[in-house]
């Protein structure tokens, strides 16, 4: 008889004390996200000095260059958001930060399924419309009934 291997479901571990993680859903036009890029990375920086300054770290949950053929750190597809999610604890606080257009369903399958609390950070800008990808993702949690918190500013 034959005997074969099954894979291993290996539960991310839990991050450690006043430690958040962060994602940031995009578009799934790589010429939009190859454009934003450079703004998601300033507003990054901004979330996790103010994060610092509460003495909270905040660590990215994806690499800040998904691959050669997507050089950005944008979640950019449901398939992508999915692999994404295996590797976070389900309890893990979570930031989620828009500073661009995004498409909600990259991340929502994994935001419902979250129990952790869930924060959307957005910019306001005329330039960038984070607000707007933010307040798509929140209807769509409140209409999922997914407890979260929403705050934004210009910078």
């Amino acid at each position: 008889m034959r005997t074969y291997a099954l894979p291993r479901s290996d539960q991310p571990t839990l991050a450690p004390a006043r430690t958040a993680l962060m994602i940031a859903s995009g578009d799934s036009r790589l010429s939009a996200n190859e454009m934003c890029w450079p703004t998601q990375q300033q507003t990054e920086r901004a979330a996790a000095e103010a994060f610092e300054m509460l003495g909270w770290t905040l660590n990215r949950a994806s690499p800040e260059r998904c691959s050669d053929a997507e050089p950005h750190g944008f979640i950019f597809s449901q398939a992508h958001g999915r692999e994404v999610f295996s590797k976070i604890h389900p309890d893990a606080p979570l930031v989620v930060v828009e500073s661009v257009w995004q498409y909600s369903q990259h991340v929502l399958a994994g935001l419902v399924r979250h129990r952790g609390p869930i924060l959307i950070l957005a910019n306001w800008s005329g330039q960038w419309p984070g607000l707007v990808g933010a307040l798509n993702l929140r209807g769509s949690l409140t209409k999922a009934g997914v407890e979260h918190s929403l705050l934004w500013g210009e910078r």
